[in-house]
């Protein structure tokens, strides 16, 4: 098919590792008791919703490497950005900040990431509900 038909989409998702269903649990235990925010199925690997805003989506690359995309505040991507690996700055969104995820991630740092990202993508009111990391 041509580059633009379903075939060679498809080709390309298989290619993609599926994110060990412990990292997605680990992840779903931060964000799936806060306020109204639903795990889903994404284009590829899971992405945690509130409404129509995304606060985080872990997914394997074509590279075989497990990333997972949250946001942040300008400052912080700026920060996070200049920090190198394991952060890296996603090419759409001005708040998204990427991490790689391995054997090596500090998950109580993503956590705390994670709860950030949740306030920022929530209305403020849900937001208000949630006890946020010192």
């Amino acid at each position: 098919m041509s580059p633009g038909g379903g075939r060679l989409y498809a080709v390309a998702l298989a290619d993609r590792p599926l994110v060990p269903e412990d990292w997605v649990r680990r992840i779903h235990d931060v964000l799936g008791d806060l306020p109204r925010c639903e795990q889903e199925s994404a284009w590829t690997g899971t992405r945690w919703r509130i409404g129509s805003s995304t606060v985080a989506h872990v997914f394997g690359g074509e590279d075989h490497l497990f990333r997972i995309t949250f946001r942040g505040e300008l400052d912080e991507v700026i920060a996070f950005e200049h920090l190198g690996a394991p952060y890296f700055r996603s090419s759409w969104g001005a708040n998204v900040i990427g991490m790689l995820l391995d054997e090596d991630t500090d998950w109580d740092e993503l956590a705390e990431m994670l709860v950030d990202s949740y306030c920022l993508q929530a209305p403020e009111h849900l937001a208000a509900q949630v006890e946020r990391p010192a």
